[in-house]
């Protein structure tokens, strides 16, 4: 399956779990091709964004998970998929291929093409340490909390025991 169409999943067509796929170095575009090539029918999620160069600004469709694609197949008939073209692995617990839920690609899918303008975001998780990356906060390192529908910074005093929590974007966050 093409980066820029993705069909709906059909469980009945393809009735194997997806799992996730390591690609080299800037080559998701030739792992799907690969891939397709060979009769699967990968999920490689983009979005658009805007790149300036020196002499101009270009509309480009990056990956939403640089170094990652998405595909359905028989887990014991991995030879084909791990031998195409700009695969480097299958993602797994050892040598064994971990499946993704299938709620988990259908939610990225819905979102890719909802019209929204979508983009990556750090992982993060309430609690984690994390350190901000941008703004008048950059290099400040505190706690994720997560309060209703806001993203704060929480930046302790351990001696006095007290803290201070201010709103943040999480675009603006990188876990330590």
């Amino acid at each position: 399956m093409s980066a820029h169409a993705p069909a709906p999943i059909h469980t009945q067509t393809n009735p194997h779990p997806w799992y996730g796929i390591l690609t080299r170095s800037n080559q998701e575009k030739l792992a799907c091709l690969g891939l397709e090539e060979r009769g699967y029918q990968p999920f490689l999620p983009v979005y658009k964004c805007r790149r300036r160069w020196t002499d101009r600004v270009v509309n480009a469709e990056l990956p939403l998970f640089p170094g990652y694609i998405f595909c359905q197949f028989d887990h014991r008939r991995r030879l084909p998929v791990v031998t195409a073209p700009g695969v480097a692995q299958i993602v797994g617990c050892g040598q064994q291929p971990a499946p993704i839920p299938e709620s988990e690609i259908e939610a990225i899918r819905t979102v890719v093409t909802s019209g929204l303008s979508v983009e990556p975001a750090p992982f993060l998780r309430a609690g984690q340490r994390v350190r901000v990356t941008y703004g008048p906060l950059k290099n400040v390192e505190g706690t994720l909390l997560l309060k209703k529908s806001f993203t704060c910074l929480v930046v302790s005093i351990e001696m006095l025991q007290r803290s201070v929590s201010v709103e943040i974007d999480p675009a603006h966050l990188e876990s330590l």
